[in-house]
């Protein structure tokens, strides 16, 4: 019943152009464990006010057989300033036709009157003893995408079977129930509650159990510069570092406000490094401030940037902002905890892509280090089976910039992630050491951990398909590369299909999936590096990484190695020219 979205078919019909009905029309969106993410626009293909309504009444049905209280407890919804004029849907009109889904039913349902980071909903649903709550979103990805991200009960996102479970109940109810398009009657509805004000107010109260300086961020003469990328995280950061005792960082101005267009960048993206930070570095040299801080537009994962001696910006990234992160809340909770036993309860996690920094700083601080599947579902589940056990969560990361610092948010959270970081500059700053200096001075004490990751673009899933199954077929059948150029494979681990050389059974340890391509290789040399497809994106991944025991100084050396190494990978296990390949241009 949306006009504008009805309009588009009626065009197309009118024209008979057969081509793009089938886009529209040819396969419903997967729902999958990171909920929806598309384009806004007509058809069961996108994102759009029928598909938001089928999607809810599909997981309010999954919710009503799974809680006996639901109706008691509810849900929380929140959403994002995307907006897509053209097809007419919005963040804020998705949210909206999902709260008068689970009212018509008469859940109660705790729906934001405003926009908010994700990690809020999180929040909320652990907060709020919740069933679930709902993100509509979708993250840095292009102006015409959107998304809805679900979060379970314990406050981490969803995973198998759930997905299946909620996939299988939309598919049972796609035709929309009365007044499913009525979004108005949820005004004078006694179900509906704003929790803007309640969450706002405690979630900075929260933040602050993590801070520990506040006499050194009353006097910091450090400034900051902060993006929010056209997105919703200005406010909220602004607040976290009054929470803080901070002086309010300078705001990109151009950027400050969201804005659906995201009209200063090509990608909404901070992970893309210097091209979004373009007008940070301006504000930063007018202003005098040596760190940059970007969220991206939901504001669950950060960037930072710091100026060099030299004038030159250095950009982290993600495993390096994780060592730098991981080695501060850890140094705070053994300056906060003289009971040397409690140690043996202290976890910090990360994912199986990211660096393995926080592994040696593990071993050689006697805490337990955790690798999980990659993304945040994983880690906040676990992260919430290690709580429950009466272990302390402290850190958890990806190098897809990713922090939860915090364990009242089980999910990257780039608002207390940027705050974090402030403080840490703020107290090195007393030391006259900078964010680089420290970094160095940790893969000093805990040895040197050199990454480096891109992607390929791939529009063609059978062309991925073909790549993997050669290298799962190398040298004949079932055989994987025994080498990559001049490098010895020495170990491999293969998530589709759960083989892993490493083990006595030879099966993964990790659990496998074989919808998602991802294969890890160990080389002799110390290197190691997975290839994997994206789960939201048309990319082939790569990630690699080069450990060295503390003591090997000769970085440079390293570098010189791990340079090779990728190059060989790209060239023998990639063939880029062969499989038509778009590399990531900078």
């Amino acid at each position: 019943q949306n006009p504008k979205t009805y309009a588009i078919v009626k065009q197309l019909l009118a024209e008979g152009n057969a081509g793009e009905l089938q886009k529209y029309f040819g396969s419903r969106m997967e729902f999958g464990t990171a909920g929806l993410r598309a384009a806004m626009g007509a058809g069961i293909s996108h994102m759009n006010d029928l598909t938001i309504i089928q999607t809810t009444q599909g997981f309010c049905r999954y919710l009503e057989k799974n809680f006996s209280d639901l109706k008691k407890r509810g849900v929380v919804i929140g959403f994002d300033a995307r907006a897509h004029l053209s097809s007419g849907g919005s963040s804020k009109r998705f949210a909206r036709l999902a709260a008068n889904t689970f009212i018509s039913q008469g859940v109660p349902v705790y729906l934001f009157s405003d926009i908010i980071p994700t990690p809020f909903v999180p929040y909320t649903v652990t907060h709020l003893k919740l069933c679930a709550g709902i993100m509509v979103t979708a993250s840095h990805n292009p102006k015409q995408d959107n998304g809805y991200k679900v979060y379970w009960e314990n406050g981490a996102q969803i995973i198998s079977p759930h997905d299946k479970g909620i996939s299988q109940a939309i598919e049972e109810n796609q035709e929309p129930w009365p007044q499913a398009w009525d979004d108005k009657l949820i005004d004078s509805s006694l179900l509906l509650h704003d929790p803007y004000s309640t969450v706002n107010k405690e979630y900075f109260k929260d933040i602050q159990k993590q801070c520990f300086y506040r006499n050194i961020n009353k006097e910091t003469n450090l400034k900051f510069v902060h993006t929010a990328v056209h997105g919703v995280g200005h406010k909220f950061v602004q607040l976290a570092f009054k929470a803080f005792d901070l002086s309010p960082p300078f705001a990109v101005p151009e950027q400050k406000d969201p804005d659906p267009d995201f009209p200063t960048v090509k990608y909404p993206n901070p992970e893309e490094g210097k091209g979004v930070l373009t007008l940070s570095f301006a504000l930063a040299e007018k202003d005098g401030a040596r760190i940059i801080l970007a969220n991206d537009p939901d504001a669950d994962r950060l960037a930072v940037a710091e100026k060099q001696e030299s004038g030159e910006w250095k950009v982290f990234s993600g495993n390096e902002l994780g060592a730098l992160l991981g080695w501060w809340i850890f140094t705070c909770w053994k300056n906060n905890n003289r009971d040397t036993r409690a140690i043996k309860d202290v976890y910090m996690l990360s994912s199986t892509v990211s660096s393995k920094i926080l592994r040696a700083i593990a071993l050689k601080e006697g805490f337990h280090f955790e690798e999980t599947l990659t993304g945040f579902k994983w880690m906040g589940n676990r992260a919430k089976q290690l709580m429950d056990q009466g272990k302390a969560v402290l850190f958890a990361f990806e190098e897809a910039i990713g922090y939860m610092c915090c364990p009242a948010v089980l999910d990257k959270d780039g608002v207390s992630a940027a705050v974090i970081t402030a403080e840490m500059a703020s107290f090195l700053a007393t030391r006259n050491l900078s964010l680089s200096q420290q970094l160095k001075a940790v893969y000093d004490e805990y040895g040197f951990h050199i990454t480096r990751a891109s992607y390929f673009i791939c529009h063609d899933p059978k062309v991925i398909q073909q790549l993997f199954d050669n290298l799962r077929n190398f040298d004949g059948k079932n055989t994987y590369p025994k080498s990559c150029g001049r490098f010895k494979v020495s170990g491999i681990r293969d998530l589709t299909t759960g083989y892993d050389s490493s083990q006595p059974d030879q099966k993964a340890i990790l659990p496998t999936s074989k919808s998602s391509q991802m294969i890890t290789f160990t080389f002799a040399n110390g290197g190691v590096a997975t290839m994997r497809t994206s789960g939201t994106e048309p990319k082939i991944k790569y990630y690699s990484e080069l450990c060295a025991p503390p003591g090997n100084s000769d970085v440079e050396q390293l570098k010189k190695e791990l340079d090779e190494l990728v190059n060989a990978l790209e060239k023998h296990f990639f063939q880029p020219e062969k499989n038509k390949l778009q590399r990531k241009t900078e």
